[in-house]
């Protein structure tokens, strides 16, 4: 069902009678009739244009996200830096400031891959390996990403722009799911 069918049986249209619908129906007894052919075929044309270039636009949109954000970070600017910062103090290696500048263009990388179509896989890797990191603050720094006695439902802001990034790995199983031709194409 279609768009335009599911908001006939809503009835959002009964308004503009574009669903042969009258005035005077006992909502009880509502039985919808088909939407015109004009707006089947208007229903169509949007599903198909959403199917065409409905990836490439997530693809984009997670690509701006990710070097915008990413980028920030080495020069400075991201207001996810002290939570960062804080997230990352007990790791070995670098200090928090050179792991800041690490994540940093770790994410201009996924940015950058997800941008085209051919590195999508590479650009889905490398997410998953970060996302990991991502949510540790919410167990790492319970005071900052919770509310005071809220846990586990009151988020911050901060709570919140983590738990935002489940959005993003469900864009991410998305994308992945289109690195390969479908099933019935290879066989062909």
């Amino acid at each position: 069902m279609g768009i335009i069918s599911a908001l006939c049986l809503l009835g959002v249209l009964e308004q503009l009678s574009l669903c042969g619908i009258s005035n005077q129906m006992n909502f009880s007894t509502f039985k919808p009739t088909k939407p015109s052919a004009l707006l089947t075929d208007l229903d169509a044309r949007i599903a198909g244009t959403m199917a065409r270039y409905g990836h490439p636009a997530l693809r984009v949109s997670l690509g701006i996200i990710f070097i915008w954000f990413g980028i920030l970070k080495p020069l400075g600017l991201s207001p996810a830096e002290p939570l960062l910062l804080a997230t990352v103090a007990w790791l070995p290696v670098l200090a928090p400031t050179g792991w800041l500048v690490a994540i940093g263009w770790w994410e201009v990388v996924i940015g950058l891959c997800f941008l085209f179509r051919r590195t999508t896989r590479v650009a889905v890797a490398l997410l998953a390996l970060q996302m990991g990191g991502t949510f540790l603050p919410l167990v790492m720094l319970p005071e900052v990403t919770f509310q005071a006695g809220g846990i586990p439902f009151l988020l911050t802001m901060e709570g919140q722009y983590i738990i935002k990034n489940l959005l993003i790995i469900s864009a991410a199983i998305v994308l992945g799911g289109t690195v390969r031709p479908a099933v019935a194409k290879v066989r062909e």
